[in-house]
C-alpha cells in the first residue's frame, strides 16, 4: 500500500525495491509508477521527466548500496589498499548484494549505450563510492585519492570477472594488489 503522501521521499523507496527485484533494463515509467501505487503522470509530476525519475532512483540506489556495504564492512579501517579490496570483493558476493549487481550491470550497459541519465548516475555513484574506499583505506595510506582509484579498477575488474563466471582470475588479481 502507497504511502498517504506522496513525494520524492515516499516514492524512491517503492521504486527501489521494483527495481532491485526486475532491474532496469525493461524500467519504463508505467511499471515504475504501478509498483508504486501511483501513475505515471504523478511520477512526472513530482521528478520532472523520466531521465530525472532514473537519476534520482539510482542516486537512491547509490546510497543503499554504500549503506549496506557500511553495515557489512568491518568497524575498523582495512589493513592496506589490498585487504581493502579483497573485503568488499567477499562482502558483495553474499546474496544480499545480488540485486545491487543486477541493476549495476544493467547501469554499465546503459552507459555504454551512452544513455546519459545512466551515465550521470553512474558517475554519481563512483564518486560516491570513491569517498567511501577512501574513508575505509588505512589512515596512514600515503595517497588515499588515487589508492581508492586503484581500489575501484580493481574490486571492478574482479566483480565484473566474477559475474562472468571467472571469479578465479578476478580473486588472483586481487591478490597481486600491492598494499
Amino acid at each position: 500500500m502507497p504511502p498517504a503522501r506522496l513525494s520524492r521521499e515516499t516514492l524512491l523507496p517503492l521504486l527501489a525495491a521494483h527495481v532491485m527485484e526486475h532491474g532496469l533494463a525493461d524500467a519504463s515509467l508505467r511499471p515504475l509508477a504501478k509498483a508504486a501505487g501511483t501513475s505515471d503522470r504523478m511520477l512526472i509530476y513530482h521528478f520532472g521527466n523520466k531521465d530525472a525519475v532514473v537519476e534520482a532512483l539510482l542516486d537512491y540506489l547509490g546510497g543503499m548500496f554504500a549503506a549496506a556495504l557500511d553495515t557489512a564492512f568491518p568497524q575498523e579501517r582495512a589493513a592496506s589498499r589490498r585487504a581493502c579490496a579483497e573485503t568488499v570483493y567477499d562482502i558483495t558476493a553474499r546474496p544480499e548484494f545480488a540485486p545491487f549487481f543486477r541493476v549495476w550491470w544493467d547501469i554499465v550497459a546503459g552507459c555504454a549505450d551512452s544513455n546519459e541519465a545512466y551515465l550521470a548516475a553512474a558517475g554519481g555513484m563512483m564518486d560516491l563510492l570513491l569517498d567511501w574506499v577512501v574513508a575505509h583505506l588505512p589512515e596512514d595510506d600515503p595517497d588515499p585519492t588515487a589508492g581508492a582509484r586503484v581500489v575501484m579498477t580493481a574490486i571492478e575488474g574482479a566483480q565484473m570477472l566474477r559475474a562472468v563466471g571467472r571469479g578465479d582470475i578476478g580473486q588472483a588479481g586481487l591478490a597481486a594488489l600491492e598494499g
